[in-house]
């Protein structure tokens, strides 16, 4: 049995000085969380660090492979910042309380019917032949996703699950039975 854990981890809080810009970097508390998530996590036996390309989630890696040298860390569009928004067919699925919140979402950060969080789940989330450590640094609704994926919720459910900055959430897949969830955000470091 082959089993991958995805560690997903929330970037650092981001500058308030950025006003909360779409690309805006980390704050010097957002830099002291990466730094403490770092130490908590130097001893996990990590394949890569994939992170979001945008400069709060970059600095947070960049930060976090200080404690982790030999783990080679890229930018990933699976682990980019998304909004999963229903299509107007799916939306009667949807908490009717939520409606107009989904509907303001801007264009650039919907994900229609979740089609790109899904095909994270589907490329990153497998066991393989051999187990596996992966360090996901990315986006609250990312997280979410992925959470309510493993525990087999409704769409919908990813609303409300919020992550604090650089806490921890394990999620895992072994060959032979569905995903589990094994923590979720974790803050002991912090």
């Amino acid at each position: 049995m082959a089993t991958t854990q995805l560690y997903l981890v929330r970037h650092g809080e981001q500058d308030p000085a950025s006003q909360h810009a779409v690309n805006g970097g980390l704050s010097r508390l957002g830099r002291e969380q990466a730094d403490r998530v770092g130490r908590r996590l130097r001893t996990v036996p990590f394949s890569s660090v994939h992170h979001s390309p945008l400069k709060r989630a970059a600095q947070t890696a960049e930060i976090v492979a200080g404690h982790l040298p030999q783990v080679p860390r890229h930018a990933c569009e699976f682990v980019a910042d998304r909004t999963p928004v229903p299509s107007p067919a799916q939306l009667g699925q949807y908490p009717r309380r939520w409606h107009d919140w989904l509907n303001g979402v801007p264009d650039d950060e919907r994900d229609e019917d979740a089609k790109a969080l899904q095909a994270a789940v589907e490329h990153i989330g497998v066991a393989g032949d051999t187990n596996r450590h992966e360090l996901l640094i990315t986006h609250n609704f990312v997280i979410g996703w992925f959470v309510r994926h493993v525990l087999d919720a409704p769409q919908w459910r990813w609303i409300g699950l919020n992550q604090a900055n650089c806490a921890i959430t394990i999620v895992q897949w072994d060959t032979d039975r569905p995903p589990t969830l094994v923590s979720f955000n974790d803050t002991g470091h912090l």
